[in-house]
Parts: C-alpha cells; structure tokens; sequence
C-alpha cells in the first residue's frame, strides 16, 4: 500500500511538472498562407504588451483574410492589417514601444525575427507586423548618451541632432518573436513580383492570403 501510495505521489508530481513545463513554453502561432505555412514563436520576456498584443489579435480573427501588402526583397515582408481589397481592419488602441526592452532580452531585428509595424510616432503599434528578411540593424532600438544635442548612427552615418529628435529616430521597432517554420515561404514572398495598388507601393501583384492564423499552444 506504501508503494502504491509512493507511485501516485510521483505521477500526480510527474503530471504537475509536466503541466509547468507546458506552460511556460513560448507561445506559437501558425500562419497558414496561401504561399505556405509560416509558424512563429513569440518571446512574452522580451515584449510582453506586444506578444499579449499579437496574442489578442490571432484569437478575434483579425488576421485571418488580411494581405502581405508590402513587400520588399532583401528587407522584410509586411502584414497584418489590410484585406484584398486593400482597406484596412478596424483596430483596437496602440500599444507602447518595447524596442529596448526587446534589445535588452538580445532580440534584434535580425532574419527570420518578426516585430510590429508602426507610424513615425514610436507608441502607434496596432495589429500589422513585418518578418525581417534581412538583418535590418537600422530598425533596433538604439541608447543615446548624454547630452543635447546628441549624435547617433542613422542608416551607418553619424547624424547630431537635437535630443527630442534623436530619441525619435533612434526608438526602433519591437521584435517580439522569430520564424521558426517556413523561413522558405518567407523568402519565397519576399521576392514575389509588387506593383503600386491603392496608393500603396510594393504590394504583391498576387495577392499572398493569410487563410487563418491560430495558436498552437496556448
């Protein structure tokens, strides 16, 4: 009876530790494309407002029917907000910037790396994302030093500039995940042929369809 007790004890503890480990596994979203499947983990540590963000959208559906509208070849693909019509989705509130939080944790807008799309003000992320195709050092978030003005590296030249407008150019934009399946599909849309449609530049002249974005394991 003791060692049927034991045994219980140590696969009720099994199950426990096992359940945790679930848990505490990166979340991972899949991507299902009309060019292939695309899956992506996401890093709450690095960017926690950001992937709750992704998160909520993938879960209302916002996602599914929307276009890569915006796609350059050895830069980055982008997504997320328009459908083939090309009007955009109704969005909730944006979030703040977590480039520097992302660039603390050692996430980069590197290859493969996925992070939010935004408006020239740094706080105006809402649901469109870009994958890096590239290694887009440019778009990470960068530490000024002291002073104003103060000088910074936009685009590999040196630039001084008053403080206000350097903390702006320099605030990158958030990765919060990277590709983990389907870095071919990736590569294949980034070097799809792109016109100039609805006052939009690059999008492609097929349109590439995310069917249905769903979360795997959370």
């Amino acid at each position: 009876m003791q060692l049927r007790n034991f045994c219980l004890s140590l696969l009720a503890g099994l199950a426990i530790s096992a359940g945790s480990f679930a848990d505490t596994r990166p979340p991972q979203v899949e991507l299902k494309t009309t060019a292939g499947v695309i899956v992506l983990e996401l890093y709450p540590d690095a960017a926690p407002k950001t992937v709750d963000n992704f998160l909520q959208y993938v879960k209302s559906g916002q996602y599914n029917g929307t276009i890569f509208h915006r796609v350059i070849a050895s830069f980055m693909i982008q997504g997320g907000g328009l459908g083939k019509d090309m009007r955009e989705k109704p969005v909730r509130a944006a979030i703040p910037l977590e480039a520097g939080r992302a660039l603390e944790h050692g996430l980069k807008n590197d290859i493969g790396t996925v992070a939010m799309a935004r408006t020239g003000d740094p706080d105006s992320a809402t649901a469109q994302f870009f994958i890096n195709v590239a290694n887009n050092d440019f778009l990470n978030h960068q530490n000024l030093p002291e002073g104003d003005p103060v000088q910074f590296n936009q685009g590999g030249r040196m630039i001084n500039a008053p403080r206000s407008q350097a903390l702006q150019a320099t605030a990158g934009y958030t990765p919060f995940g990277k590709v983990i399946k389907g870095l071919d599909v990736v590569n294949q849309i980034s070097t799809t042929e792109t016109e100039y449609r609805s006052g939009n530049q690059n999008v492609p002249k097929r349109d590439i369809v995310i069917q249905s974005a769903k979360i795997l394991n959370n």
